[in-house]
């Protein structure tokens, strides 16, 4: 069944301008932010909330995504490589093979379970400097257009061919050719980013009923949702290194998600003993 094999070899530029690509890559994460401020946008409407509070908001969400996103890259799966490389932490070169000099690559080394861990302290922050609802109200809404901006970058990993699934030893799958491959993969992540379409649509789903006012059912719901999907991908996804050498029972990203869905557990059971906010 040849027809179940499908070649994949796209050009990850759009275009060039002044020598610097436009990669497709970074297209994903400027349409999910901005995707993510207009849902955000129709919310603070449907609830007659100032609109004032919508731009601070988008500005602590892009730097603590990307912030967060990059040092769990950093300490989560790449520290002895960047140990040694500390000015590409935050700047977005490669150092030549030869040591030459470097190269611009963009940020090509983005972790989500970090992008997590920044917007949670990047919203809070903003909480305490705009307290016009409770943290929780927040971060209840803001599952929503996280949710499909997970559908966006992971949809940008596959037109990069990265974060690949594992060989599927038949001819179903993805061959990449652009890696130099003849065998195809499991579209890992491609599975993940429909697995986080569907969550956001349950999610809508969920704000548009009464138990949008649920304080912390939302969030709940979006941790065990969100990283039981990428748990179960993880066992059709190639490895991408960070400590499971040393816990090898599971992979890196499927330790690292465990403690948020045992989270959104606990959130989901607690918004239930809460009153309607």
């Amino acid at each position: 069944m040849t027809f179940l094999k499908f070649n994949w070899a796209p050009s990850e530029k759009l275009f060039e301008i002044g020598g610097f690509g436009v990669h497709i890559y970074s297209l994903m994460f400027i349409i999910a932010f901005l995707l993510g401020l207009r849902i955000y946008k129709k919310m603070f409407i449907k609830e007659n909330v100032d609109q004032k509070y919508l731009e601070p908001l988008f500005i602590y969400m892009v730097v603590s995504t990307l912030l967060g996103a990059r040092l769990g890259e950093v300490f989560f799966y790449n520290w002895d490589y960047f140990q040694n490389h500390l000015i590409e932490i935050l700047l977005p070169i490669k150092k030549q093979a030869d040591g030459s000099g470097y190269d611009f690559i963009g940020f090509r080394g983005l972790a989500s379970h970090g992008a997590t861990i920044g917007i949670l302290i990047g919203i809070y922050l903003y909480q305490r400097n705009y307290k016009f609802k409770p943290l929780i109200w927040i971060l209840d809404r803001l599952t929503i257009p996280v949710a499909i901006g997970g559908f966006f970058v992971r949809t940008g990993n596959f037109f990069n061919s990265e974060i690949v699934g594992k060989y599927t030893g038949s001819n179903f799958g993805v061959v990449f050719e652009n890696r130099g491959e003849i065998l195809p993969r499991y579209p890992a992540q491609m599975y993940e980013a429909f697995g986080y379409l569907i969550l956001f649509f349950v999610l809508s789903k969920i704000y548009n009923s009464h138990y949008r006012d649920q304080g912390g059912f939302l969030l709940g719901l979006f941790f065990t949702g969100l990283f039981s999907i990428r748990f179960i991908v993880e066992f059709v996804k190639e490895s991408q290194g960070g400590f499971e050498d040393l816990m090898p029972m599971f992979s890196t990203g499927q330790w690292l998600s465990i403690p948020f869905i045992l989270l959104g557990l606990i959130m989901l059971a607690l918004s239930f003993r809460k009153k309607p906010a």
